[in-house]
């Protein structure tokens, strides 16, 4: 990994793919040098609507003003440390108001204030994709009445759609000094057949039309990127998380919601090279650097809560542990 000096982390986990330290990603950061990392990727702590824990530094203990402050802090603390021309993505999503905060039942602009606020950093907004979610759940989930059926029936002016999920990304002004190039040669996601043998139905249907199939790894490589470049992911499996339960501490009011790992691995190949720094200052229970890892990237990530890092400890190490007994099988079949 990277050199970084004065890590002051509680507790640290380095080796030579990632390193994790359990501390306040605001003052961890500082020690990340200037134009070192290659891709970033987060879930920020959404505004106003969940506690993670209860401790004072945590940012999703502050509302409003205070959590733009500290926030705006770490987005300039992520450009400075990342590559000139590199990326940068946020997953967030629109979210809702109620009735006794806010006065009305609606929803606010989250996703353009952080758009804005990455701006005002310095930030070019490079891109953005709409992850879907299902309804039915998200009602089950939330209990809200924007989606019952029962207020269709009733009054339909308080009814609306459930909230999608978006990936918004960000690319640091200046030019990329090493090019993100190569077929994409595995897919992240649901019912997307780039087998051998879809392949040659596919190449058997092209030459009874007259032409000549692509290659293999060509015809690989479209069908994904025709996937990764739709404007809404429909494809995503909503229940690819990692493992979170012992992450659980009975003295906080908290809230876990794992990004699915097929949207970080979508962006980790998208947008970062194989053996890249991956930087995430939100670690969670561990799904960037897991994914950055599992990817052939290097991991860093920062977490404030003890048993949210000793879970991404867990998740990550149970990675490495299952990548060595992979190569053991492998070694053994060829003897």
């Amino acid at each position: 990994m990277m050199q970084c000096k004065n890590i002051n982390a509680v507790d640290q986990i380095v080796t030579d793919r990632y390193a994790i330290y359990q501390g306040d990603s605001c003052e961890l950061i500082r020690a990340i040098p200037g134009d070192s990392v290659h891709f970033g990727i987060h879930s920020p702590p959404f505004e106003g609507l969940y506690k993670f824990s209860n401790f004072d530094r945590d940012i999703s203990n502050n509302d409003g003003g205070r959590f733009w402050e500290h926030y705006a802090f770490l987005i300039a603390e992520l450009f400075r440390v990342t590559k000139p021309g590199r990326l940068h993505s946020v997953h967030c999503m629109q979210l809702p108001t109620s009735k006794t905060r806010h006065g009305f039942i609606g929803i606010r602009d989250f996703r353009g204030e952080i758009v804005r606020a990455y701006e005002d950093a310095g930030w070019y907004f490079h891109s953005e994709v709409c992850i879907w979610k299902d309804p039915v759940i998200a009602q089950q989930r939330t209990k809200s009445i924007r989606l019952l059926h029962k207020q269709i029936t009733k009054d339909s002016a308080i009814s609306g759609q459930g909230l999608a999920d978006y990936v918004v990304t960000f690319r640091k002004p200046g030019d990329n000094d090493e090019a993100i190039a190569g077929m994409f040669d595995q897919f992240s996601g649901v019912d997307l057949d780039i087998s051998r043998a879809g392949y040659e139905k596919h190449a058997a249907r092209t030459r009874m039309e007259g032409r000549e199939p692509w290659p293999f790894d060509m015809w690989v490589s479209v069908r994904v990127w025709q996937r990764y470049a739709s404007p809404v992911w429909m494809d995503i499996d909503q229940g690819n998380t990692l493992q979170y339960r012992s992450a659980r501490d009975e003295k906080d009011e908290q809230h876990i919601s794992p990004l699915q790992l097929d949207v970080i691995e979508r962006c980790i190949d998208l947008w970062s090279n194989p053996n890249d720094v991956v930087l995430t200052p939100f670690l969670g229970i561990g799904s960037e650097v897991y994914s950055a890892v599992k990817m052939g990237r290097r991991g860093i990530g920062f977490e404030l809560k003890p048993s949210y890092f000793q879970q991404a400890a867990r998740n990550i190490a149970a990675l490495a542990r299952e990548d060595s007994s992979n190569l053991i099988s492998l070694m053994e079949s060829r003897q």
